[in-house]
């Protein structure tokens, strides 16, 4: 199989990588987006969609990948169902090589990779993902007005994930395996002092239970099974919905000792910029930004990474990308 040469390569198919290919697209730089193996991103396992601007009424997230995907394709972006196994980023032109065997002589390079979110690692959780279960209160939360909801974890993400919860929902209860949170003290001091929040020491989910769907209707959350860490206790509790929060992994194997990278493993990009600290890499959306995690943002960051490629390509630097 001949090596392909391409001005600008995308790895990865979320939003952020299918808007790279959108503006690459129309920039005439005729780019290759190589999807991987779960083409479409965490938007894939996510239903109702409310807080991605231009649509009145929700979308589900599965159908707006496919819209994404459409429109990268009309404009002329070359869509390759393959996976990246190597990158060698030492010199230009890169040279990336895929599971098929394809070799890709590469201008600049789009890394849109993303995170994945920690699950639990039940069978019950991943039967009600997206129908109960979530691991985003920004973006999931607002389907729990005034219901009660439990977040499972200890850390900044946790804590954070319960006091917003708890300006949407009716009652939020932490569930941590341990006798105390590892978050920041004046997250815990804000948690704390919320009134419809509570917390349960030393204790872990055990099980997810609910109805299971029947058409019409998909499977919904209607309780929990908690188990105490210390005694082996197991109680149930009726509940609404139930967010994980025990952290993100972003998909950054390929570009270790490649890349600067940042202390939790997030690539390091420079400020105001999708800029590596290697010049002519670029990365966007969840990979680098352990921050947001948001669609719309990742769609953002993907559109600079087009526009800095396109400049970078012209000869064009606007920021320095020095690693610090």
């Amino acid at each position: 199989m001949s090596a392909r040469h391409t001005e600008v390569l995308i790895i990865g198919s979320g939003p952020a990588g299918y808007t790279a290919a959108i503006y690459a697209a129309r920039a005439m730089l005729k780019p290759v987006l190589i999807a991987g193996l779960e083409q479409g991103g965490q938007l894939m396992i996510t239903t109702d969609v409310e807080n991605y601007p231009g649509f009145g009424d929700p979308i589900q997230g599965p159908w707006l990948m496919e819209q994404m995907l459409k429109q990268a394709t009309h404009v002329g972006a070359e869509i390759v169902n393959d996976l990246v196994t190597e990158v060698e980023l030492n010199h230009r032109p890169f040279t990336v090589r895929t599971d098929s065997g394809q070799v890709w002589m590469v201008d600049t390079l789009i890394i849109a990779t993303g995170a994945k979110a920690k699950w639990l690692g039940l069978e019950s959780e991943q039967h009600f993902q997206g129908f109960g279960v979530s691991a985003c209160a920004t973006c999931d939360g607002f389907f729990y007005r005034n219901k009660d909801v439990i977040v499972v974890g200890g850390g900044n993400s946790a804590v954070e994930e319960a006091l917003y919860l708890s300006n949407i929902a009716k009652s939020v209860t932490v569930v941590h395996r341990r006798d105390s949170f590892r978050s920041e003290k004046i997250l815990q001091e804000r948690l704390f002092q919320r009134p419809n929040v509570s917390v349960l020491w030393n204790t872990e989910v055990a099980e997810i239970t609910g109805k299971p769907a029947k058409a019409p209707m998909p499977p919904s959350v209607e309780g929990v099974k908690l188990r105490n860490t210390e005694t082996g206790a197991v109680t149930e509790r009726p509940i609404d919905g139930i967010f994980v929060a025990i952290g993100h992994a972003p998909a950054t194997e390929l570009f270790k000792g490649k890349l600067k990278m940042k202390p939790n493993g997030y690539l390091w990009t420079a400020p105001d910029s999708t800029a590596t600290d290697v010049p002519g890499v670029f990365a966007a959306g969840d990979v680098t930004d352990d921050t947001f995690r948001q669609a719309i943002t990742a769609a953002g960051l993907g559109c600079m990474a087009a526009l800095e490629a396109e400049r970078f390509l012209a000869g064009i630097q606007p920021v320095a990308v020095a690693a610090e």
